[in-house]
């Protein structure tokens, strides 16, 4: 049977307030991606988030980011790369001090664009990973778009996975439709269902000008904080379970 990883970056508590379903979307998802400080979240909510995932079988990655709740990590920043590395490396350290049985993560926001194609940022996250992956006595993967940051990743024996977005729209180049742009945002659970059994199945997404991508995922992306991402996600599942694709995490 075919199978592919669901993933939701989830835990983004601002002030203490949740800004996503998490109960819902624990209930759908195979891995969840927890905020671990940078843009959002904080110790109890990662207790929290450690918590249900356990509950739920779900796989728990870390979702570190730029130092920047104001913006929740989606501005872009220049930090120097040994700075950079000692933030990402302590934001994934307060996850595991959390109780997380850490199997992966994927940077957040404008990090994990910085890293695609900025080979400072991607050798600082890199060496982040290393560290804890020492620390923890086991490979720790990176989830990600391909860029410069896949052979950063080799070069320290840190497994890439792929991933693609099931909510957000395609520039033929492969990149992301940036944020407040039109074809940004995709809100149409249907759609977003049909989208996610093509990728499981056959590796193709269209760009917003309708020509085609092969992306070769191994786990499918929603955002926690997206209007109607609940009713997407629970799409999503039911439509991957009817064409007999099985959700599980590859951690």
């Amino acid at each position: 049977m075919a199978s592919i990883d669901l993933n939701a970056d989830l835990g983004e508590t601002v002030d203490g307030a949740p800004t996503a379903d998490d109960e819902a979307m624990f209930a759908v998802v195979s891995s969840a991606s927890v905020a671990c400080g940078g843009h959002a979240g904080d110790a109890a909510s990662m207790t929290d988030a450690v918590a249900r995932a356990t509950a739920a079988g779900v796989a728990v990655g870390a979702h570190p980011s730029f130092v920047d709740r104001a913006g929740f990590g989606r501005v872009a920043r220049s930090v120097a790369p040994d700075l950079l590395r000692a933030q990402v490396r302590a934001q994934i350290g307060a996850l595991v001090a959390a109780g997380a049985d850490l199997r992966y993560v994927k940077p957040h926001g404008a990090l994990y664009h910085s890293v695609t194609v900025d080979s400072a940022s991607a050798q600082a996250v890199v060496a982040a990973v290393a560290d804890i992956a020492h620390d923890l006595g086991r490979p720790l993967p990176l989830l990600g778009m391909p860029g410069v940051v896949v052979g950063a990743a080799a070069a320290r024996g840190i497994p890439f996975l792929i991933e693609a977005f099931l909510d957000r729209g395609y520039l033929p180049s492969g990149a992301l439709v940036p944020r407040g742009e039109a074809g940004a945002l995709l809100h149409d659970a249907g759609a977003v269902a049909a989208r996610a059994v093509r990728l499981a199945g056959d590796g193709l997404v269209d760009a917003v000008d309708g020509s085609m991508l092969r992306v070769q995922a191994a786990s499918l992306c929603l955002h926690g904080d997206t209007a109607g991402s609940v009713a997407m996600a629970r799409a999503v599942r039911a439509a991957l379970d009817a064409a007999g694709v099985a959700v599980r995490a590859p951690w």
